[in-house]
């Protein structure tokens, strides 16, 4: 008779291990943001990526110089398979240049003439890639436009807009975590393209 629940405890950890990557996007909480922009914030222009001033914290490459253990690379190759296989990249857009058109109640972003993003302001919806879906919140958090994707795996896309220099800049941070655990930052710099 043991024999039959001898596999019982292996099971039962399967079962948990499930339960948690099924529940693990939906204990995540999107906080939605104002629907309205600030006085006097407008992104709306046309704006070029500064290569000579990009900050990119792609695991290594944030401090080129640091010897790592071999603990620390192994964080840092897992990090990095992490985002290779996560389909939060599917919901990731970027660009050299930008064309942003602000309204009274969203953000189109051209990326590059070729892929438009409508963001409304204080928007908390479902969007798609196909059969892919998302949980997706965007709006204003004092003078920056604050986007938060959520994937089915638990995977968050988080991004933070804002402008510099008297509106001569416009910075874009990145990050993208599983859980606690950073696998990707980076921030963009665009400038006022000249004519």
């Amino acid at each position: 008779m043991c024999s039959h629940f001898k596999n019982i405890p292996h099971l039962f950890i399967l079962i948990l291990v499930a339960t948690f990557i099924g529940c693990n996007s939906k204990n995540i909480t999107l906080e939605v943001n104002s629907s309205s922009a600030p006085t006097g914030v407008d992104f709306s222009g046309l704006w070029q990526f500064k290569d000579n001033h990009i900050s990119s914290h792609l695991l290594k490459k944030n401090n080129p110089s640091k010897e790592y253990n071999a603990n620390e690379l192994k964080d840092l190759s897992r990090r990095q398979n992490s985002l290779a296989n996560s389909l939060i990249k599917l919901f990731f857009e970027s660009g050299k240049s930008l064309k942003i058109t602000q309204t009274e109640f969203s953000l189109f972003i051209s990326y590059d003439r070729s892929i438009v993003e409508e963001y409304s302001f204080g928007e908390n919806r479902l969007i798609s890639v196909g059969p892919i879906q998302a949980k997706r919140v965007s709006g204003w958090k004092n003078d920056s436009f604050v986007i938060e994707t959520l994937d089915e795996s638990g995977t968050l896309l988080s991004e933070d807009w804002h402008l510099q220099n008297d509106g001569m800049n416009l910075i874009r941070n990145i990050q993208i975590t599983i859980g606690q655990t950073e696998i990707y930052r980076n921030r963009q710099f665009f400038e006022i393209a000249k004519n």
